[in-house]
């Protein structure tokens, strides 16, 4: 059964996953996940240059710890450590693919002030 939201429930809400999502890091060691990939500790630091391995490891622990990711630890010397996104974190995808087509749409929008007083914005 879906969650029946106020305008104020559904703000806070809104609100606490794009808590989820905030950091430099953490869209973009997503955008490296979305598709089915798993990558490695190593390959992110190839992927990401400028992140430090302390911001690395901080940004991947939130995202685990938040559901988003998943990390699986292989039992050997030197340790190999891989994440991919859960279902939920690939679940992600589209609508983080929604914001990227809504933002592209800005310009093909008038100036607020000369629209038409006619149109009532709902969700």
């Amino acid at each position: 059964m879906r969650k029946i939201y106020t305008p104020t429930s559904a703000a806070s809400d809104v609100e606490n996953i794009l808590k989820m999502l905030e950091g430099r890091w953490k869209l973009i060691i997503l955008f490296h996940l979305f598709d089915g990939n798993v990558q490695r500790y190593s390959d992110f630091e190839k992927l990401i240059p400028g992140i430090s391995q302390k911001m690395l490891a901080q940004q991947l622990r939130q995202l685990e710890a938040d559901g988003i990711v998943a990390r699986k630890v292989y039992p050997q010397v030197p340790p190999k450590v891989e994440y991919r996104l859960t279902e939920w974190g690939q679940a992600l995808c589209p609508a983080l693919d929604a914001l990227l087509k809504w933002a592209e749409q800005k310009d093909d929008f008038a100036n607020p002030a000369q629209q038409s007083d006619q149109h009532v914005a709902t969700c």
